[in-house]
């Protein structure tokens, strides 16, 4: 089981950048999904999250998460990116299914450089 991350790289500021993030191997249900990213000496922040039998898009000002959990995939949409915006980032699932238990999925996180 696990989430693999694409779509990172160094990127002119101002311009927009989508990361791409699937799962394989899951065979629970996706109850949350989402991106989180961690700015250097900074702790992980929550970017934007889907819960299961909610929205399939969430808006966070220049971030959009848009998934599919039938699917396990989950994206990430920065416009008019920022050098703030430097930072490694990380999807997130949260899979699990009654008398099953619950479990949390972690990508293991795209570099994400913005230049002047």
């Amino acid at each position: 089981v696990q989430l693999t991350e694409s779509g990172g790289g160094l990127v002119q500021g101002g311009g927009s950048l989508r990361l791409s993030c699937a799962g394989s191997g899951i065979e629970l249900d996706t109850l949350v999904m989402g991106w989180w990213r961690q700015i250097p000496g900074k702790s992980r922040e929550q970017i934007a999250v889907l819960i299961s039998g909610g929205d399939t898009v969430s808006r966070n000002g220049r971030f959009t998460v848009s998934g599919d959990r039938w699917k396990h995939t989950v994206d990430l949409q920065i416009d008019n990116l920022k050098s703030e915006d430097t930072a490694v980032y990380f999807c997130y699932m949260r899979v699990g299914r009654a008398g099953e238990g619950v479990f949390e999925l972690w990508g293991q996180g795209v570099q994400v450089t913005v230049s002047a």
